[in-house]
C-alpha cells in the first residue's frame, strides 16, 4: 500500500519571518490511509496543514501530491487536484445557509450530476445536515458545524482530506460520531491526514502516525505501536526523549 505515497513531504523547511517552524520534515501518506499528526502547541501541526494547502510555502524541500510537485500551486489548484481541508474551528460562512456552505466546497467544479450525487452522499452521511440545509450555518451547534465542514470538504470530491483538530470544542457524543464518520469516509476510499490533540482518539482510528516536537518529526510508525509507546504521553507533558 505504501509503495507510492499520495502525499509526500521531503526535507520541508518553513518560516514565519525569522521563526523556523518546520525543520527538515518528511511525511509519506499512502493512498487509502488514515495518518494522524500528533504534537503539542507550537509544534508545527497547523503549519503542516497550511503548507499542504499552499497558505504557507516551503523555503526549501518539496511537497508532492500523486508524484507531482505542488509547491508553487495556488490553493484552488490543489483543491482541483484532489486535496480538501477541514479547517480548525470549522470556519464556516455563518451568514450563509448550510446548503450554500456545502455548495462552496464544490466551487472548483461544474454543477451537474456529480454535484448532485456528492450532495446526496453528504446527506446520507449526515442526515442532520440535510435537516438543517436551509438554516444559517452560524446558528448550528459545534458538532453540527463540524459535520457541515466535513461535508463541504467532501463536495470537492477529494482524494485526500486534511483535518485540523476535528474534535476541538465538541461534546464527547459528537466527537464519537465525527470519528466514526472519518472512518467511514476512509473506507469509501478517501485518504485522511489528521492533526489531532487527542492522541488516544487519533491513534484508535489511524493506520500510522507522526509526532512533531518543535517543528521536527521525533517519532513515527504504526498507530498501534505508538499507542503502546509511553513516550507518546511525554510528548504532551514535556520534552520527548528519543534514543
Amino acid at each position: 500500500m505504501r509503495d507510492k505515497p499520495l502525499l509526500q513531504f521531503q526535507g520541508v523547511n518553513t518560516y514565519y519571518g525569522d521563526l523556523h517552524v518546520l525543520k527538515d520534515v518528511d511525511y509519506d501518506i499512502a493512498d487509502g490511509e488514515i495518518v494522524s499528526l500528533l504534537g503539542g502547541n507550537a509544534s508545527g501541526k497547523s503549519t503542516t496543514m497550511k503548507t499542504i494547502m499552499g497558505v504557507v510555502r516551503p523555503v526549501s524541500g518539496s511537497v508532492r501530491f500523486d508524484g507531482q510537485r505542488i509547491d508553487t500551486f495556488a490553493t484552488a489548484e490543489r483543491v482541483r487536484r484532489g486535496i480538501a481541508p477541514v479547517l480548525e474551528a470549522r470556519r464556516l460562512f455563518p451568514r450563509m445557509t448550510v446548503f450554500e456552505n456545502l455548495e462552496m466546497g464544490a466551487y472548483t467544479r461544474k454543477r451537474g450530476a456529480e454535484f448532485d450525487a456528492d450532495l446526496d452522499r453528504v446527506y446520507q452521511l449526515f442526515p442532520r445536515v440535510k435537516e438543517r440545509r436551509t438554516q444559517l450555518a452560524g446558528t448550528l451547534s459545534g458538532g453540527e458545524q463540524q459535520m457541515v465542514a466535513i461535508g463541504r470538504a467532501l463536495m470537492a470530491r477529494p482524494r485526500l482530506i486534511c483535518m485540523d483538530e476535528p474534535s476541538m470544542g465538541l461534546s464527547p457524543l459528537f466527537v464519537e460520531q465525527v470519528f466514526e464518520i472519518v472512518q467511514q469516509i476512509n473506507r469509501q476510499g478517501t485518504t485522511i491526514f489528521m492533526v489531532e490533540q487527542n492522541a488516544n482518539l487519533a491513534l484508535a482510528i489511524a493506520h500510522r502516525a507522526y509526532v512533531l516536537q518543535t517543528g521536527r518529526v521525533v517519532l513515527s510508525g504504526s498507530a498501534a505501536d505508538l499507542r503502546r509507546n509511553p513516550a507518546i504521553q511525554e510528548a504532551y507533558l514535556g520534552e520527548l526523549q528519543v534514543t
